[in-house]
């Protein structure tokens, strides 16, 4: 098997990965960090590898590492800071900040190495197309990289402003897991799709779990809602330009926790719709990393690297030889170097009929017509995937490769021309 050959078999062995951020936490009086294993069991389960990015300094600039990204699920975490998304003060009095950080305690600290991982990848999944998945403060991650912006504090400025009917508790510290409040869907989202089985159609209505104290103020215009509390916050929405899991296509985020709605005793899910986002999610990242590894053969120009040096040499060796062959008119007992060459072309390429017919005037000839001719229907093949491919190259890709082969062309050119100079100057002069 080929080096290229081998590559491409590891690569097709790797399964679709999705980047999961951790928290950070203090135990036994030291960071650690972690991530919840709901998340990790409902990636797990519907065919994806969670490979976790730790928010550790520097991280940030080592992401490229992290390559090949499938998909990316943003979770829990602290609050955002402000200035990603709100260059005006906040308004609140210094009362009212320390009445939030003291009954916000481990939400109100921001994570700004937490924030700059988070939004670098945000920002990559949208410039790539990658599958998104977030969660909580991840959907909050996702607006502010369009965007959009939150409020500091959902309390103080949306529920006390509106009818206290309408006022929602959107979390409970003292019951993460079985806290609920309503949220009304919204008809023909994919929130409506996983969970119209559970609906009252008088109503649109279903119980969620949150755990936030900040959220969507203004969203960013890519975006449309799918779900609101009945304060007006938004609970959910998505980006339907980017939302086709069949094809790959999953942009969304959800502001209540679907993975933590389940029963008490039993482990099951309040509804059957509750684990719909991870499934989804999980079907748009392996249809993803299935596309990506189709176009992967030509992602960057190759290089000359030695053993391409070596093969190089070997090549315009047969070439010199072929030559020499044609003008002598007979053997010159170098046969054996002409195969390799001969051999080295035949691995890697299919030769055009202008090739051929060249080779031929150099002395090299086909074998047999059955041979000519798989030659010249495999080089048509060929030369149809290399269009396809290139299609699909963007115009610094195409500009690299272009460039290299004319690199190419030029230190044949000139190692020929030296080979065949030499050889002129060791033949005797008559």
């Amino acid at each position: 098997m080929s080096k290229g050959e081998m590559a491409n078999s590891d690569l097709s062995m790797i399964l679709p990965r999705v980047l999961i951020v951790s928290r950070r936490t203090v135990r036994k009086n030291k960071f650690v960090d972690f991530v919840g294993e709901y998340h990790l069991d409902l990636i797990v389960s519907y065919g994806a590898v969670p490979v976790i990015v730790p928010r550790v300094s520097g991280v940030h600039m080592l992401l490229e590492s992290f390559e090949p990204i499938h998909g990316v699920l943003l979770c829990e975490g602290e609050d955002i800071d402000p200035s990603h998304y709100d260059a005006e003060p906040s308004g609140f009095s210094p009362e009212e900040l320390e009445e939030i950080r003291k009954l916000h305690v481990s939400d109100t600290s921001i994570d700004r190495e937490k924030d700059t991982i988070e939004l670098r990848l945000a920002k990559l999944c949208l410039e790539r197309n990658i599958p998104y998945l977030g969660i909580c403060r991840g959907s909050q991650v996702l607006n502010v990289a369009c965007g959009g912006t939150l409020y500091q504090d959902v309390e103080k400025e949306l529920s006390k402003k509106v009818p206290e009917e309408q006022r929602v508790m959107h979390m409970d510290y003292e019951n993460y897991d079985g806290h609920r409040h309503v949220v009304k869907v919204l008809e023909n989202t994919p929130l409506h799709h996983w969970f119209k089985d559970s609906l009252e159609e008088d109503k649109m209505e279903i119980m969620v779990n949150s755990y936030h104290h900040q959220g969507v103020r203004k969203l960013a215009q890519r975006f449309v809602p799918m779900a609101f509390a009945p304060d007006g916050l938004i609970e959910g929405f998505y980006d339907p330009d980017a939302y086709n899991p069949e094809e790959g296509k999953f942009i969304m985020g959800l502001q209540f926790h679907p993975e933590r709605m389940r029963n008490e005793d039993s482990d099951d899910f309040d509804y059957p719709g509750c684990p719909s986002a991870y499934k989804e999610f999980a079907k748009a990242v392996i249809a993803y990393e299935k596309k990506l590894n189709r176009s992967e053969c030509v992602l960057e120009a190759p290089k000359l690297n030695q053993e391409l040096e070596r093969k190089r040499r070997i090549l315009v060796r047969s070439f010199s030889i072929a030559r020499n062959m044609y003008s002598s008119g007979g053997a010159t007992g170098q046969e054996s170097e002409l195969q390799v060459g001969a051999e080295f072309l035949e691995a890697n390429t299919a030769l055009s009929l202008q090739q051929e017919k060249r080779l031929k005037q150099m002395g090299a000839t086909v074998r047999n017509a059955s041979v000519y001719k798989e030659r010249l229907m495999m080089n048509e093949e060929r030369e149809r995937l290399a269009r396809a491919i290139m299609g699909k190259m963007s115009i610094s890709q195409l500009s690299d490769l272009r460039s290299f082969y004319h690199m190419m062309g030029n230190l044949c050119s000139e190692a020929l021309e030296r080979k065949l100079q030499d050889r002129v100057d060791e033949e005797p002069d008559f």
